[in-house]
């Protein structure tokens, strides 16, 4: 029912997807788009979801404009790749803005020693060890 809008929205997603490592991104869309596609039904068309590794809780029934807004994401291949390593926030809400917020927790680059004591770290252990 909304695949064909949320197509219309995928370039600027993908840019505001990429941007969102940086903070929380909103996308102004116009109402008429949707209130188009959903045919003169009534449909709430705010949503919030959580994708991780560009999958929904399971469990987690999504409304119909959440439901076509990840399937577009996940049959693009750069969206799918990008969201394949992380963990994203959708939000919609009733003046049709859509919210994407990336909370994926950086790792921080850990340096190894591969088990290797230092001479220093040996004469510190030795002096602790005979004091």
């Amino acid at each position: 029912m909304f695949l064909q809008t949320w197509n219309k929205y995928l370039p600027v997603i993908k840019i505001l997807l990429k941007r969102s490592v940086n903070g929380e991104q909103t996308l102004d869309m116009n109402s008429s788009d949707f209130q188009r596609a959903s045919g003169g039904k009534k449909i709430k068309f705010t949503f919030s979801i959580q994708l991780t590794k560009g999958r929904g809780q399971a469990g987690e029934n999504f409304p119909p404009i959440a439901k076509d807004l990840i399937s577009v994401l996940q049959q693009d291949n750069t969206t799918s790749k990008f969201m394949q390593q992380r963990e994203l926030e959708f939000t919609m809400n009733s003046n049709f803005q859509l919210y994407i917020k990336n909370n994926t927790l950086l790792e921080k680059p850990v340096e190894q020693t591969n088990g290797e004591i230092t001479e220093t770290e040996k004469a510190d252990s030795d002096d602790s060890v005979n004091s």
